[in-house]
């Protein structure tokens, strides 16, 4: 049928307690909620919605270009042929005569090794930070600055036993101040941390945190699982404000 609605779906795993959460954001991006499982440690929600029509005209237009831009490429490449070897010869002269610098210049990933990305330095974090938790922008950032420190004003979600410990624990992180009530921003996790795993500091430090408690966050970037909708972390250091 021409007209039938095709539909495009997504299984999320929240944390438990935060189910409601992530169906309103979902929701506000067009997401109908199908089914909600509960689990021990996470629920299971499925979600649909109609999948956008390719935009066909502008897919063969593109494909025109690029079959032009190949044709042309080709060309050039043959023109420039015969100058090749003379390029190279060149070019081998220039490297024997250059020498070395006595002093070595830190390259760019060097340089940015020891770096302590923020809201106020990194513009693309301030606007993760703004982001909705089940948003590209995760996975994008996740990518480019995995193994990197990031820093930042937030505050505790959830915490839960880590499986059947009793003094390890999974943490749930947003910015800002809200704590459980937090919609804003990517879901971050601690997982499998104990207390002394946050490396608490600052001049009152507790002698244990829970929920709604507000830190200013150090932590190491890992990975961003979409299926799940979060983006784990691991704790560096963790002040209280």
């Amino acid at each position: 049928m021409a007209d039938e609605i095709k539909y495009e779906y997504k299984t999320v795993r929240p944390v438990r307690g935060t189910d409601g959460w992530v169906i309103s954001k979902m929701e506000k991006d067009g997401w109908e909620l199908v089914q909600q499982a509960p689990g021990t440690l996470r629920s299971t929600v499925n979600f649909r919605r109609p999948k956008k029509p390719l935009p066909w005209l502008l897919i063969g237009a593109a494909a025109a270009v690029l079959v032009i831009l190949a044709v042309v490429i080709g060309a050039a490449s043959a023109l420039s042929g015969g100058d090749e070897k003379k390029d190279e010869s060149d070019k081998s002269t220039a490297a024997v005569s250059e020498k070395p610098s006595a002093t070595p210049v830190p390259t760019a990933v060097e340089s940015a090794a020891t770096e302590v990305i923020t809201p106020q330095s990194n513009p693309e974090f301030a606007a993760l930070l703004k982001s909705d938790d089940c948003d590209d922008a995760n996975v994008a950032f996740a990518t480019r600055y995995a193994g990197k420190t990031v820093a930042f004003n937030g505050s505790i979600v959830n915490m839960v036993p880590h499986g059947d410990y009793d003094t390890r624990y999974d943490f749930l992180l947003g910015p800002g101040d809200k704590g459980p009530n937090t919609t804003v921003g990517p879901a971050f996790k601690y997982e499998d941390v104990n207390i002394l795993d946050l490396k608490l500091t600052g001049k009152q430090i507790p002698a244990t945190v829970g929920v709604g408690d507000k830190f200013r966050f150090v932590a190491e970037v890992g990975e961003f699982k979409p299926a799940q909708c979060l983006f784990f972390l691991d704790p560096v250091s963790t002040e209280t404000r």
